[in-house]
């Protein structure tokens, strides 16, 4: 019923910067909050960064301090990734997600976006 539609990965150069973004297409289901994953070859994924829909508090990995930064556009349910100095260490497949229900009387499945590659070469 709603999907998660990312865009903005793509090839930059090391100390480059990227901005992905993430709108829920459809609709008939509540979602509270939503963030960033991002999963290397033969790993699992590591949580980016995440931001609740009411408040916005906002959380991020210990590896993306500084660099990356998370929002959201309440008006377009979207939330954007602005990644600066970007690395080859940060070359993965980055995917949005969501949860969705009304905590906490009621907690729907967590929704996954397709990913988008953010490859840091020169």
């Amino acid at each position: 019923q709603v999907e998660l539609v990312e865009s903005g990965g793509g090839l930059v150069q090391p100390g480059g910067s990227l901005r992905l973004a993430c709108e829920p297409s459809g609709s008939g289901v509540n979602i509270y909050a939503m963030g960033w994953y991002r999963q290397f070859p033969g790993k699992e994924r590591e949580m980016v960064a995440s931001i609740t829909t009411g408040i916005g508090r906002t959380k991020y990995g210990d590896s993306m301090k500084g660099r990356f930064t998370i929002s959201r556009d309440n008006t377009k349910n979207t939330i954007y990734l602005q990644m600066d100095g970007l690395t080859p260490e940060d070359t993965a497949v980055y995917y949005c997600n969501a949860e969705t229900g009304y905590p906490p009387q009621y907690y729907g499945p967590t929704l996954w976006g397709k990913g988008t590659l953010v490859n840091v070469s020169s």
